[in-house]
């Protein structure tokens, strides 16, 4: 079975985030592509979607971490910017629609990159959990 460059894997926010996972303060933003013939930058476009691309620093709260980094970027398609559940630093979150991209990184290492559809407060119990 051949796999094309890019393809996404579907994956449960529950597998990446086994303890969950909280906001960076202000990491929250839009990203851009580099046009390098005319220098500009401009909103960036999820290729399989046409949606424009946010992106947030997250940390990983996994105990199981130990003193590896615990930052991870996720990206997030949507047509407009996601709004963090509370505007609270480090609030928990829960990403919708998740998937994971491997790839082989310029070390010759291999790496993967994490999107989503959406983030919102994380569910406990079945419920919302309180602001």
């Amino acid at each position: 079975m051949a796999l094309r460059g890019g393809t996404r894997f579907a994956v449960r926010f529950e597998d990446v985030f086994p303890a969950g996972c909280a906001l960076v303060p202000e990491s929250l933003g839009e990203v851009e592509d580099y046009d390098e013939k005319t220098g500009r930058r401009s909103p960036a476009k999820d290729k399989l979607t046409g949606q424009r691309v946010w992106q947030v620093r997250v940390m990983d709260l996994d105990p199981e971490l130990g003193k590896r980094s615990r930052e991870t970027t996720v990206k997030i398609s949507a047509d407009y910017q996601p709004v963090p559940p509370t505007g609270a630093p480090f609030e928990a979150v829960e990403f919708d629609g998740m998937t994971v991209t491997p790839y082989v990184a310029n070390n010759g290492r291999m790496a993967y990159s994490l999107r989503a559809t959406g983030l919102r407060a994380p569910v406990v119990g079945g419920k919302k959990a309180a602001a």
